[in-house]
C-alpha cells in the first residue's frame, strides 16, 4: 500500500513560503541596511542596531543559505569580508517600503 503524505495546510501556499524565508527577528532590518550598498562585517554591525556579534554570523550565514544575501571574502590580512544583496534580496526592495509606509500611518 502506497504511503500517503500529509501536509500542512498553507505549506503550497506562496505567501507562507514568502514569510519563511524573511520572518527572522533581524532578517528584514539586515535586508534594510544593506539596501544602501555593500558592507563589511564591522560595518554591518554597527548599522544594524541591537543584534549581538553571534546572531549576526548566524543571520548571515541564514540569509546566504537563502540566497539573499552574497557574501565575498578577500585573502587580505586580516581577512576582509563584505557583504551585499543578491538580485533575491534587491527585490524586497518594494516590500520594505511598504511595510515602512504602513508603519508609519499605524504608529
Amino acid at each position: 500500500m502506497a504511503e500517503e503524505k500529509t501536509e500542512l495546510p498553507g505549506s503550497e501556499c506562496p505567501f507562507q513560503a514568502a514569510m519563511d524565508l524573511i520572518s527572522g527577528k533581524w532578517t528584514m532590518s539586515i535586508i534594510n541596511t544593506l539596501m544602501g550598498g555593500t558592507m563589511r562585517f564591522k560595518q554591518l554591525e554597527r548599522a544594524v542596531t541591537g543584534i549581538n556579534t553571534r546572531m549576526l554570523v548566524k543571520e548571515l550565514k541564514l540569509l546566504e543559505s537563502k540566497e539573499l544575501v552574497h557574501r565575498q571574502a578577500y585573502a587580505t590580512v586580516p581577512p576582509t569580508v563584505e557583504y551585499s544583496l543578491t538580485e533575491k534580496g534587491r527585490a524586497l526592495q518594494p516590500v520594505i517600503v511598504a511595510v515602512q509606509q504602513w508603519s508609519g500611518n499605524q504608529m
